[in-house]
């Protein structure tokens, strides 16, 4: 990329696609090499393949060291706002409130005593009537007579035998429901996974066959009455016989607990035949359709094209960012059939290199949060097991995408609480890599050495006041609207001074560049500029004389107005050069240039082309520039993108420290960003760095808000009405005390209350449903913890995502 004849002038005009700073652009798009003959190259982990024109990151596919291919087809099933799409799976259904450990011990132990004392009774005659049932369905001759008469014949010994073992199976499985053993079981022995559960299971098996061959339980003698019952009695003259049968006594008392222990997948894992997940990660489930086939192209008629790009993908010579890039490329060729063609042609001729980022790169050099570039999303956390947060978004991740973004987001912490390395680099990462799939532009804007990235991953990087900039920046947006420029440079010299109205600044502002306009062919720089509002009368009949000698009559009369107003009570004009003066400095010589050589860059560029831009503020020497600077740029972002007609190309802005940068027009023009598919994303150490009359317009501009562990309760008494409130059940307690009129009671009350130390109550629960606020101000300032935080979703679409507490690992 070439000079056009402007080296050594710093910027690059706003018709035009900026290269990079550092270093500077190839003359040709990097190829990835072919894989080495050898090892395969879809086994090879991915951040060792070259498909990358800079070092490898330690997070470059959502599943580290996952295939390309295999990250293309894993489902990413649509979810609500800020759910991590990639290989999602549902939690499973909210299990309802259990029984505490210590009433499920108690319930069981007492089901189990009562059942021992229940079978006492029966097998010591102490229960009446207990062999009635028996008689009515056997003769009469078996049995002596009486209710309670035993048994007169073998036969009804051997009835006997079997009717009391059917009691005891009936009285076991009543003492297991009514104890609830099954859940004791899931919870204390179960739940603790292999080998805990194998050797309970066969302890319990070992005990029970124990009991079965002493006869405690009634189980042998029934099975060998039975027999003899169905087979004859001489069927156990054989030995082998009755082996057999204590054989299968043996397994079928045996089968239970195998089959309760799970020992034949304990047994099929210790053989090695089950294979589990690598690093004991559960591998994501892949799509049923074959994404890495590139249907689209196909149904299209393009097979070449999409062989030729499922090669490229299978062995490994394609990165993420290529496939999200030629997805785009091929959705905006089929709305233009004229470049159906070349674009595949491009395809058969370079594969993955095909319809590059301008710069050239294929990929950031480094990343630091992990990405789904085929979805836009950026996971920055996980939602914490908390009771704030629905059970269904419990332990999910929490991602950001352009569908999240264009409703700009506001995040609010102190210094350290990580609104930059876990939310402002994450953020700018994604869109950087969207920008180079071609579907965003970002504007990253911070101080001077803030961690928003290296400079080689930005394709303008603007160091203000900083002498080695190769950059500059456009103090008056691009436009050649005399109004339109004063407009926005008012916004940034003066929008945060409440007692001056913007609208007069901006008027003042109109006088004198529509002259100097029309006399220069630009506008002013910015040491004109200043004489111009001081009123300096040598810069005043210059500009005169020049107008006077072009015939400008109309912008004549817009300079003796300015003349007759200067002065005058209420006049902007000194505020504004006062304003100027902080970039009148000697840290800027050289920037801010508006002469026919200067190609300053322009924000309209954005709205235009992929662009990946950083602004470096020299916020410690110049700290009122920077803030000042921070607000121009805002202005001229919303009026800019608010203006464009094609809005395809996704805009945001990042400030990194939005203080005293937000006035009473920047946020109108942040709540129209979102019906131009464009977004911002603001900073703040509190919301008192923005006017008090501007907090309520601000939260309800945006559609994200994040608030920060460490925030004082008065912005937390913000957020919490920005937030609302929810219907919610409560359950109130009361204690009665317990009165008892009889003496026995009133004996065993006093005896209760001097062994527990309290007096016998009762308790009185109410149950009633109320509005509550999502988050309280003593709540968001005292019971978030370090590196959470609460964070409220919005998509374009209208969707919401209640506040959500959230672990940041961005």
């Amino acid at each position: 990329m070439d000079d056009d004849g402007t080296r050594g002038v710093r910027g690059s005009s706003a018709d035009r696609v900026p290269g990079p700073a550092l270093p500077p652009p190839p003359t040709a798009p990097p190829r990835v090499p072919a894989p080495a003959a050898g090892p395969d190259p879809a086994a090879t982990p991915v951040e060792q393949r070259p498909t990358r024109s800079g070092p490898a990151s330690p997070a470059e596919q959502p599943v580290p060291g996952a295939p390309v291919d295999a990250w293309l087809r894993t489902p990413r099933p649509p979810q609500q706002p800020g759910v991590w799409r990639y290989g999602y799976t549902p939690p499973p259904p909210e299990e309802p409130e259990g029984v505490s450990n210590r009433s499920l011990l108690v319930g069981a132990l007492i089901s189990l005593l009562s059942a021992l004392l229940l079978w006492s009774l029966w097998r010591n005659g102490y229960l009446p009537y207990r062999l009635v049932p028996l008689k009515l369905f056997t003769p009469g001759e078996w049995w002596n007579p009486g209710t309670s008469g035993g048994p007169r014949t073998i036969e009804g010994s051997d009835a006997l035998t079997v009717y009391e073992a059917i009691l005891f199976g009936l009285l076991a499985y009543g003492c297991g429901r009514i104890g609830n053993f099954s859940e004791l079981f899931r919870r204390h022995v179960a739940d603790r996974g292999q080998p805990f559960l194998a050797l309970a299971a066969a302890a319990a098996a070992s005990l029970t066959q124990l009991l079965v061959w002493k006869e405690a339980l009634p189980v042998v003698r029934p099975v060998l009455v039975l027999v003899a019952s169905v087979a004859g009695g001489e069927i156990y003259q054989s030995q082998t016989v009755v082996n057999v049968i204590y054989a299968v006594i043996a397994a079928a008392v045996l089968y239970p607990f195998a089959r309760l222990g799970r020992w034949s997948e304990l047994i099929a894992a210790r053989r090695g035949t089950a294979a589990p997940a690598p690093d004991g990660t559960a591998a994501a489930p892949a799509a049923a359709t074959s994404a890495d086939q590139w249907p689209e192209l196909r149904t299209a008629g393009w097979t070449d094209a999409a062989d030729t790009l499922t090669a490229e993908v299978r062995t490994g010579r394609m990165n993420d960012v290529d496939v999200a890039r030629l997805r785009h490329a091929w959705a905006l060729a089929t709305r233009r059939p004229d470049r159906l063609a070349p674009l595949a042609e491009a395809v058969l001729r370079t594969g993955g290199a095909a319809a590059l980022h301008p710069s050239g790169h294929r990929d950031l050099p480094r990343r630091g949060a992990r990405h789904d570039v085929l979805t836009g999303q950026v996971r920055i956390g996980r939602c914490a097991d908390d009771p704030h947060n629905p059970y269904v978004r419990r332990g999910t991740g929490l991602a950001l995408e352009p569908a999240l973004l264009g409703t700009s987001l506001l995040a609010v912490g102190p210094p350290g609480a990580g609104k930059t390395a876990r939310l402002i680099r994450p953020v700018v990462e994604a869109l950087a890599l969207r920008a180079l799939a071609g579907q965003a532009a970002v504007l990253a804007v911070g101080g001077a050495g803030a961690p928003l990235g290296p400079d080689d991953a930005f394709d303008v990087v603007v160091r203000l006041g900083h002498p080695g900039s190769a950059h500059d920046i456009d103090l008056y947006g691009g436009t050649t609207d005399p109004d339109e420029a004063a407009a926005v440079l008012a916004e940034g010299l003066v929008g945060d001074v409440g007692s001056l109205d913007s609208r007069r600044a901006a008027t003042v502002l109109a006088q004198l560049l529509g002259p100097y306009r029309a006399a220069h062919g630009h506008f002013p720089s910015v040491p004109e500029l200043r004489e111009l509002l001081d009123g300096t009368p040598a810069a005043l009949a210059g500009l005169r004389t020049s107008l006077e000698a072009a015939g400008h009559h109309a912008m004549l009369r817009e300079l003796d107005a300015r003349s007759r107003q200067a002065g005058g009570p209420g006049d902007p004009a000194p505020a504004l050069a006062d304003r100027v003066a902080l970039l009148d400095r000697p840290a800027f010589t050289g920037f801010f240039a508006t002469g026919p050589d200067a190609r300053p860059f322009s924000l309209r560029a954005l709205g235009q082309h992929p662009l990946r831009v950083r602004v470096d503020l020299p916020e410690r020497g110049h700290a009122e520039a920077s803030r000042l600077l921070t607000r121009l740029l805002l202005a001229q972002f919303t009026a800019i993108t608010a203006a464009r007609t094609d809005t395809t190309l996704f805009a945001c802005l990042v400030l990194d420290d939005a203080t005293h940068a937000v006035t009473a027009e920047t946020v109108r023009g942040i709540r129209r960003l979102r019906s131009v598919n464009a977004g911002a994303v603001l900073a703040l150490r509190t919301v008192d760095d923005v006017p008090e009359t501007l907090h309520t317009p601000l939260l309800g501009a945006v559609g994200c808000t994040a608030a920060f562990s460490g925030i004082t309760t008065w912005d937390g008494k913000r957020f919490a009405e920005a937030w609302g409130k929810e219907w919610v059940e409560t359950r109130e307690v009361a204690q009665h005390t317990v009165f008892a009129d009889q003496p026995f009671t009133r004996a065993l009350h006093a005896l209760r209350k001097l062994v527990t130390g309290k007096a016998v109550t009762t308790d009185a629960v109410t149950v009633r449903q109320v509005e509550r606020e999502r988050w309280s101000a003593s709540e968001l300032a005292y019971a978030v913890p370090a590196g959470h935080a609460v964070l409220s979703l919005t998509t374009v679409q209208g969707e919401h995502a209640p506040p959500l507490l959230v672990h940041l690992d961005g």
